[in-house]
């Protein structure tokens, strides 16, 4: 995208993510000071991170990455952007930093039933109120899954996990 990235992460520890957001941040504005003589920090705050309903939501997600060049009107099919998984799922060019995911696996017993049925399965789109949902949460750090799955969530860690717009709740008359 041409102001952030979506990275869909299976940490192996929990302080994983956060690790790894650490040092890939370090890096990368060293390295872009280093190359074009500057100082100071690149981001304007600090990653969004989302916890996901690995058996309701992941395919949801998957989905959403995918696409999301295709609906920012950056390119017109998402084989056509470079920064994606998509083209090296759907070609079966894989790269070699490429873990590949379940998801894709799941799709054919071939490589070539695999690329044919993942584009199809991708191009076929999010519901709207998916996408909704999804944009929601990403942008609160919420819980991208269902009420069960959330509801679970909030009582493994003691507290509620609603999702809710910012400010005061209105009073009522």
């Amino acid at each position: 995208m041409t102001n952030h990235a979506h990275l869909l992460i299976e940490p192996s520890r929990e302080d994983g993510l956060a690790n790894m957001m650490q040092s890939l941040g370090r890096r990368y504005v060293q390295y872009i000071n280093s190359t074009y003589s500057r100082t100071g920090t690149l981001w304007e705050g600090r990653y969004k991170s989302s916890l996901v309903d690995k058996d309701g939501y992941l395919s949801v997600c998957t989905k959403y990455i995918e696409l999301n060049p295709v609906r920012a009107k950056i390119v017109r099919y998402p084989d056509d952007y470079s920064w994606s998984s998509f083209r090296s799922k759907v070609t079966g060019n894989i790269e070699d930093f490429l873990d590949l995911d379940p998801i894709y696996l799941n799709t054919g017993k071939t490589p070539k039933e695999r690329q044919h049925n993942y584009r199809k399965w991708v191009l076929e789109g999010t519901p709207e109120q998916e996408l909704s949902l999804i944009r929601f949460a990403t942008q609160k750090c919420g819980i991208i899954g269902s009420d069960v799955f959330r509801n679970k969530i909030g009582k493994v860690i003691g507290r509620s996990v609603t999702l809710r717009s910012r400010g005061r709740p209105k009073k009522s008359l």
